[in-house]
Parts: C-alpha cells; structure tokens; sequence
C-alpha cells in the first residue's frame, strides 16, 4: 500500500497576548480496513499545560489541550504518515435485496446507524429534489441513483470557498445551487436520508497529485459523505469532485454532522481581531 506523510499547520495571530480555553482537534485520521496509521506527532505552540486523547463515541481520535499560558500566537502543528490503499465500488459488490431501491436495511445493520437514518432537517423542497431521482413508480437502480446524484450536484451546483463557521442548510444549498464542500454533502446526505439511506458526514484530506513528481498537495481540509450499502458496506461519495473517493482521499472522521467532527474548536479570551493560516501538504514516501 502506499504511505503518505500528511503534514498540516493551523496558525492563530493576535495584536497582543491572549488566554485561551479548552481546544479540541480532530487532526488524526481513522486507523479502518484501507488506512493505516503509522506515525502520528502534534506540536502546539505555546505548549499545552495538559494534553489528553480519547475516542468519541464514533470511534474518532480526538485530542484536548488545556493552557495556562498567554500568547501572541496559537499554532498546531499535525505531522502523520498514513498507510492508503482504498478499495472500489462497483454494482456487483451490492446484496441481491438492496440492488434496486426502495429496500429495507436487515434488522442488525439498521440497529447499529439508526442515528443516520433520521432525516435532516426534513423539507419538501430537498424531499421533492430527492424524489427527482426515482422512477415514475418510486424504484430506482441503487448504484445509479447513488452516481447519479453526486454526478448532478458536481454539475449543477457551484462549488464556493465559504469561511464562515457551520454548514449551510440544505434548503439554502438547494435554492443557491451553490455551497462549500461541507455544504454540498450536507445536501446529498439530507436528500438520501429522505429516501431511506444511512448516511454520515466525513471529514478529511483531498490531495492530488502533481505531474512532474511525487508530490501530492491539498489546500485543505475536505468534506464527503458515506452511505451505507448493503454488501460493500459504507460507499464514500463526493459530490464536489465528482468522485467515488479513492486514493486522493483521507478520513480523519465521520459523524452524522459537520458539528461532530469539527477539526479544530476551541475557546479564545480576546476582544481583539486575529488572523489565520491554514497550510496542508501531503507527500507520497
């Protein structure tokens, strides 16, 4: 399998000293079944008078950094190197009962992700937009109506870079037909939610690659979405790319919403302005 080595550094600048509160970092991505974990560092600077790591309750590796220190300037710095070798998805992979929608997920796969099959914010305009996909009698291929909503949401919408906090509501996506990463997922996970899919929020890295060398770069954290299928289980899906996620992509967590995988929050005691630099690179060893 291939490893890369993940660096990325989030840099807070203040005019003067400032107390901090209580920071939460979901940096490190997931050790699952096609990626592995093999180094895992993080510098914070000023240092932290306690640092802890946990699991939430999805299986996330989460970090806690309490300060007693003022500073100018708050940065976290995560240096990883990961083992990646994700597998496919094809029709073949489906259980015969689940090939074409509607089907009822079996009793013990539904007990475990009931808390992903609720909808979201239930609206008649993304139920409507959701029923688009469907044949006139309500059925529908389940690979192809999978591929196709994240292929017309990379066609239809607009991808922007919004810096504001949370996520958009999927009827404002929907209305815009434009939204963030984080955005466009929330909408396709709304829309599958209505027509009975489990689906969960990811987040991570998208990184591609650079012609001319080894390099593999990405300008940001990413967000997707999974939705699990009978058979192959949980299928990642990008409707901002276009993409069934593959190599390019890295999970550092999953929840059912943006909320439950923030990658950084935390408390600052300030009145004044500050500045952030968010910086990722991602290399092939």
């Amino acid at each position: 399998m291939p490893i890369l080595t993940i660096r990325h550094v989030t840099t807070y600048h203040y005019r003067q000293p400032v107390a901090f509160g209580e920071h939460r970092m979901m940096l490190r991505p997931r050790d699952d079944g096609d990626q592995i974990v093999l180094d895992s560092e993080l510098d914070i600077t000023p240092a932290p008078s306690e640092l802890s790591w946990e699991r939430d309750s999805h299986g996330n590796h989460v970090a806690t950094a309490i300060f007693a220190r003022r500073a100018a300037e708050l940065r976290f710095e995560s240096t990883i190197r990961v083992e990646h070798a994700p597998g496919g998805f094809s029709a073949a992979d489906i259980k015969d009962y689940a090939r074409t929608h509607p089907f009822a997920y079996a009793d013990e796969e539904a007990l475990g992700f009931t808390y992903v099959l609720a909808p979201r914010s239930p609206h008649r305009s993304v139920d409507r937009w959701a029923a688009g996909f469907l044949r006139a009698d309500g059925s529908a291929d389940t690979r192809e109506l999978l591929a196709g909503m994240t292929q017309t949401i990379r066609r239809t919408f607009k991808h922007v870079a919004r810096h504001e906090k949370g996520i958009q509501d999927p009827v404002r996506t929907l209305r815009l037909a434009s939204g963030s990463c984080r955005d466009l997922a929330v909408l396709m996970i709304a829309a599958l939610r209505s027509l009975g899919f489990a689906a969960r929020f990811v987040s991570g890295y998208l990184n591609l690659a650079d012609d001319d060398d080894d390099r593999v770069t990405g300008g940001n954290t990413h967000a997707w979405l999974q939705v699990y299928v009978p058979g192959p289980g949980w299928v990642d899906f990008d409707p901002t790319n276009n993409q069934f996620p593959g190599d390019q992509h890295l999970v550092i967590g999953w929840g059912r919403d943006y909320a439950d995988i923030s990658p950084l929050k935390g408390v600052i005691v300030s009145s004044g302005p500050h500045r952030l630099s968010v910086s990722v690179d991602v290399r092939r060893v």
